[in-house]
């Protein structure tokens, strides 16, 4: 590290000028504060080490100066007084540490130590942060066709604003990467960006997700717990399949969004919050209004900015594009020369209708690169699902004398494939509770992939 001493005492300053040099260290001397400023002006330091009482200018008040000037320097200050007072002045004023003399050498070396952790640290966390917003720049997310540039255009618009957010679209359209794209690209990318499924978690669990809980809330509430909207601490909360959320946590959902407030499960005590809300759904809100099922003044909370995501098959031209971005990422990643997508193949992609939407065609692709044989992706790489219908492979076309029991599992398993596995989708489809279906699941035996089309 560049490191500065500042110290009046001229044997002093050497002393610790000639261990720091003999440990690796890049080191300047300075006899006093105004020097110390001149030498900073023209060669910046990492740590400035300096005396607390010095002539002219103190240590106080120099840490004061530097902070104001270049606040990503580390200072350390030097005290022969033992003073707490003195050292609790210089950490007000910045330092981040100090050095109570006389002192050994060792614990210099331990102080300077976590100095360059911390800055290790610092630096890994600042990588981190411009990774992850390179990773959701809008560019990244893929689309030539108009309806996706239409798309473009709003949440680049809509991004920079403070209003709650509304995402529409089926499942596997692609509603977290647009909302941490909308994230990512707002005021508040440095605060953390929570999402939750309001459908993976059980509802007597998710109000405490939500708002937190106090000790002996409820059974198995041994401690205090934030939820979301605390942990959020300005940043987004991104609420995925609102849809599915209970109507009487969605009466608390909307008090919170009003009033910006949070009272924990167990608590009479209101907790102010700040935060923006992304929320998305696959179901059609409306119509669950209508249906009763969703309350009018939550979606108009939460809908300031509707962004709806087509449905792949309402995209095909974007396909192409699709398919030889995920060739190359599940190439790289798996280690595979896999270059090309033979035209064949990319015909029966295109043809291919896609219930999963793009999670689904990158499902298709990852599996293709790790199962081709060569540096070309071809149609014997691909599912049974995408080079003939799920009716073809059922037999589903010749049903004389099929027992009833027959075409029940073969029925179910057609449509298992046909939405993805998406359980909850699959029983509104077939008009039956989900309770019969995990029943009917387990009873024939079915698993994700029995066609050859994975799932979930």
């Amino acid at each position: 590290m560049h490191i500065l001493i500042t110290e009046d005492d001229g044997p002093m300053r050497e002393m610790l000028s000639r261990f720091l040099a003999g440990r690796g260290h890049e080191v300047e001397e300075a006899n006093g504060g105004a020097q110390a400023l001149a030498r900073l002006a023209t060669s910046p330091a990492d740590v400035l080490l300096t005396d607390v009482r010095m002539p002219e200018m103190g240590g106080v008040e120099l840490t004061q100066r530097v902070k104001e000037l270049q606040p990503e320097v580390a200072v350390v200050v030097m005290t022969a007084f033992g003073s707490v007072q003195t050292a609790v002045e210089a950490m007000r004023a910045g330092a981040i540490d100090y050095l109570s003399k006389p002192f050994k050498m060792e614990e210099v070396e331990l102080v300077l130590a976590r100095i360059e952790e911390e800055r290790n640290l610092r630096r890994r966390v600042n990588h981190l942060q411009r990774e992850v917003e390179e990773r959701f720049q809008f560019a990244n997310i893929l689309g030539q066709s108009p309806v996706m540039q239409r798309v473009f255009e709003l949440i680049e618009q809509v991004a920079p604003t403070l209003s709650n957010i509304l995402i529409s679209g089926a499942s596997g359209t692609g509603k977290e990467l647009v909302a941490r794209a909308i994230h990512y690209n707002c005021p508040r990318r440095t605060a953390p960006f929570i999402p939750i499924n309001c459908s993976a978690i059980p509802e007597q669990l998710l109000e405490s997700e939500l708002f937190g809980h106090v000790k002996g809330a409820f059974t198995g509430a041994e401690r205090d717990k934030k939820g979301i909207f605390e942990e959020a601490a300005g940043g987004t909360i991104f609420l995925d399949e609102i849809g599915d959320m209970d109507q009487a946590l969605q009466v608390k959902l909307l008090r919170v969004i009003q009033e910006r407030e949070v009272r924990r499960v167990g608590s009479n005590q209101a907790v102010p919050v700040d935060f923006r809300v992304i929320a998305a759904t696959h179901r059609d809100l409306e119509a669950e209004m209508a249906a009763g099922r969703f309350r009018e003044d939550l979606y108009y909370r939460l809908g300031v900015i509707t962004v709806a995501l087509p449905p792949l098959v309402a995209r095909r031209e974007d396909i192409p594009l699709l398919a030889r971005h995920f060739l190359a990422k599940h190439a790289a990643r798996n280690q595979r020369q896999v270059e090309q997508i033979e035209p064949e193949a990319m015909r029966l992609l295109l043809d291919f209708d896609w219930p999963g939407n793009v999670r689904e065609l990158e499902n298709v692709i990852e599996r293709g690169v790790v199962l081709a044989r060569g540096a070309t992706l071809t149609p014997d790489v691909l599912p049974a699902k995408v080079t003939g219908s799920v009716g073809d492979r059922l037999g589903l076309g010749e049903i004389t004398d099929l027992p009833m029991e027959e075409l029940e599992r073969r029925h179910i398993l057609a449509t298992l494939e046909r939405h993805h596995w998406h359980r909850v989708k699959v029983a509104e489809v077939l008009h039956i509770d989900r309770r019969t279906l995990y029943r009917k699941i387990k009873e024939y035996g079915f698993e994700p992939g029995l066609l050859g089309g994975g799932g979930r």
